[in-house]
């Protein structure tokens, strides 16, 4: 995809501690408008923190958000509904409500948010079905009734039902099949190419990281360690990255056990 590589989403010095757990503590990242950036980086290290905070879902206790120049942080009300409505976001497992219908998950936000009778709203979520390769039969089904593969398909079909500027990606393939990993990373690569979407993605599997990112970027101890083209990740010279990506137990990364 081609990215304008001007600022487009920039995180700076942000910190977040909860107690005398200190998650976050000064993470500075910039996003190109186009452009996916994949997070890398230990589990428990606060990756899907960041992705929450952007969002805004979770506050940081200092430092900086902006989006195109503003900041967002700042906002409130409808400008912070605003901001919201920029992004599409695909929770870790999907994150699908029992209770629902797959139609009714996927129109969420528009049932919520945007005033949309429940008839044209039902009709979207179709349409953001069969974009992501999902029959319409299967709007009337339930979560429970869908293999791990369909429901993941669901939520993407969730995240991109608005039509976000900004899609973020909690493991977009946890809990698949090395297969069904491809098929979605492959999918969500499509998706983004064709909404012209800047993507934020999470991932702990490398081979999904080298499909789904321009951009590399590791998390570690609070902050990024290192950032790189997908391309450069394996000679990126840094000992913690080169463990992390080749899931070595010996070296600077020490896990509790």
């Amino acid at each position: 995809m081609t990215a304008d590589y001007s600022s487009f989403l920039r995180l700076t010095d942000v910190n977040k501690a909860f107690g005398d757990n200190r998650v976050l503590t000064g993470v500075d990242l910039d996003v190109a408008k186009g452009e996916s950036v994949v997070l890398i980086g230990p589990s428990g290290c606060g990756k899907s923190l960041l992705l929450k905070c952007i969002l805004g879902l979770v506050a940081p206790d200092s430092g900086q958000i902006t989006l195109a120049g503003a900041d967002a942080l700042a906002l409130g009300g409808d400008e912070r509904d605003s901001y919201i409505d920029r992004f599409g976001m695909l929770f870790q497992r999907s994150g699908l409500f029992d209770s629902m219908p797959v139609w009714e998950n996927t129109a969420f936000r528009l049932l919520q948010d945007h005033g949309i009778g429940r008839s044209e709203a039902k009709a979207r979520a179709i349409d953001k079905l069969a974009m992501v390769g999902l029959d319409a039969d299967v709007a009337d089904l339930y979560p429970s009734e869908l293999s791990g593969g369909m429901q993941k398909r669901v939520g993407i079909a969730r995240a991109i039902c608005a039509d976000p500027e900004i899609l973020l990606l909690d493991e977009p393939t946890a809990g698949l099949d090395p297969i069904m990993s491809n098929v979605i990373n492959e999918l969500i690569l499509d998706l983004v190419r064709e909404l012209g979407a800047t993507a934020i993605s999470v991932d702990s599997d490398m081979a999904g990281a080298r499909a789904l990112g321009d951009r590399i970027a590791m998390l570690y101890d609070g902050q990024i360690i290192w950032s790189g083209d997908a391309k450069t990740v394996d000679t990126s010279g840094n000992e913690y990255v080169d463990q992390f990506i080749h899931s070595r137990a010996e070296g600077p990364i020490k896990m509790p056990v």
